[in-house]
């Protein structure tokens, strides 16, 4: 049963004790769900605005400029979206016990990189060798 009564400011992930126990799935956990609320409320708002913002612009480049600006917020949703999938893959992860382990390797990723970045699924070596590997790719196409 996931401990759900901690608070950041009660507890915070230690490298002195085991990885990935209890506390530190529901610490991660807290800060997931919470990081994934503030998107999707922040999603809703911005939303909200474009809505209210849509006007009939009798002036072609004021229409041309408002178009432009709601692709741009649109991309930014949808760069949100992704993000809020990869959050609650995070969650599904600590569900069952992956967690925490890089995917290729199966190590544990770091208590230092998970806090920096809680969704990330490669070790730093592992994502390293992921990166190095895309740039050899895309030279040798280019």
């Amino acid at each position: 049963m996931p401990i759900t009564n901690l608070t950041d400011d009660i507890y915070t992930p230690d490298e002195t004790e085991p990885f990935m126990n209890p506390y530190q799935l529901a610490y991660f956990r807290k800060k997931l769900v919470k990081w994934r609320d503030q998107l999707l409320h922040e999603c809703s708002q911005a939303i909200s605005q474009m809505q209210d913002k849509f006007v009939n612009e009798p002036d072609l480049i004021d229409l041309a400029c408002n178009e432009i600006n709601q692709t741009i917020e649109l991309k930014a949703r949808d760069r949100e979206r992704k993000l809020i999938n990869k959050i609650n893959e995070a969650i599904r992860r600590i569900d069952d016990g992956s967690y925490g382990y890089c995917e290729e390797t199966g190590e544990p990723i770091g208590l230092k990189r998970l806090e920096a970045r809680p969704i990330a699924t490669l070790s730093i070596e592992a994502q390293e060798l992921h990166e190095r590997r895309e740039r050899i790719y895309r030279d040798e196409v280019l």
